[in-house]
């Protein structure tokens, strides 16, 4: 018994070992016109495979440019379209250029940084304290995330100072980082604890 691990490489598996092997019967045809009306059919054959492609543009030059991939670009055939070249599939892609800016603080990111540039930016008045308070609450969010043993809120309120080299100068009550949420929790919880004891008190009344 063969097994597929033993038999050549296939460069598109996905057309299977049969397609596979009529492009190697292809390939051992010396009469050019019987070795074209092969190519066809093995095209022809491709296509019915993906019928769902058929629409798409440029299906029908993808097939002959994996025919000839398949063939390890051996088939000496006239190609219905210029076919892709063997050096185009090794190119390696073009490095991606990174950014070097600086960034002052890293577990912040550089968008927090430009973001409280533009609150320096902002005219006085509620819509530029509620854009502080809302970079107070990432940035402590980040900062969680980055030592999960917490850290004080005065930390953010200083960040936020060299941040913004100095224009945003709070204090930690100014931000409310705990205190409304925190007032919510409470009062959340004592309305629960509320609930329990009067379903228990009504429990007891139907006895």
């Amino acid at each position: 018994m063969e097994y597929n691990t033993q038999r050549k490489k296939m460069e598109l598996p996905e057309y299977g070992r049969s397609v596979q092997n009529m492009v190697d019967h292809a390939l051992t045809i010396e009469d050019r016109e019987e070795r074209q009306r092969c190519a066809n059919t093995i095209v022809n054959i491709m296509g019915g495979m993906f019928p769902h492609l058929r629409d798409v543009p440029d299906f029908k030059h993808k097939l002959w440019d994996h025919l000839a991939i398949m063939s390890d670009f051996k088939l000496d055939i006239d190609y219905p379209f210029e076919i892709v070249k063997k050096e185009d599939l090794v190119m390696k892609p073009e490095k991606i250029a990174y950014s070097n800016g600086a960034i002052r603080y890293r577990h912040y990111g550089h968008i927090l940084e430009g973001l409280v540039k533009k609150a320096t930016e902002m005219e006085e008045g509620e819509e530029k304290n509620a854009l502080i308070r809302l970079l107070a609450i990432q940035m402590k969010k980040s900062l969680n995330n980055w030592n999960k043993d917490g850290m004080e809120d005065q930390k953010i309120v200083d960040d936020l100072r060299a941040y913004s080299n100095g224009a945003i100068d709070l204090k930690v009550e100014d931000l409310h980082l705990n205190g409304p949420q925190r007032n919510n929790y409470n009062q959340r919880k004592q309305n629960h604890n509320n609930q329990r004891k009067q379903n228990y008190n009504n429990q007891r009344r139907k006895y």
